[in-house]
């Protein structure tokens, strides 16, 4: 039978790193290629606003008091943040729009856990 491209064979093997070797064709694949793909990292620079965080691939971003206080102030008036006031806030606090995003989000699971544990 001809494999296609699109056989769960080529699709475990081109997933793996270019760092391990293929397995013999009809070898069958080990578990560890059965997975999901692995996201890949790119490496980033270090500022000081940011510290490494261990066991974890991305440093954290340490937001200044200022920056807090903006971000809470627009929790308290909406929960979920548009387009456009992500853009602003992102400018008005020198953040790019990705923290800005992930910041509300971990900020609405915090309010949800502080919310379920009120109960």
């Amino acid at each position: 039978m001809d494999k296609g491209h699109f056989s769960v064979e080529w699709l475990a093997q081109s997933s793996r790193s270019s760092t391990r070797e293929a397995p013999a064709p009809g070898a069958p694949p080990s578990p560890g290629d059965l997975g999901a793909p692995r996201a890949r990292e790119s490496p980033r620079s270090s500022s000081p606003e940011r510290s490494a965080e261990t066991g974890g691939g991305r440093p954290r971003t340490k937001f200044s008091s200022a920056q807090l206080q903006e971000l809470e102030r627009s929790f308290r008036e909406q929960r979920y943040i548009g387009a456009s006031e992500k853009r602003r806030l992102a400018a008005a606090l020198g953040l790019s729009q990705s923290q800005i995003k992930t910041w509300f989000q971990n900020r609405r699971m915090k309010f949800k856990r502080q919310t379920q544990d009120a109960r």
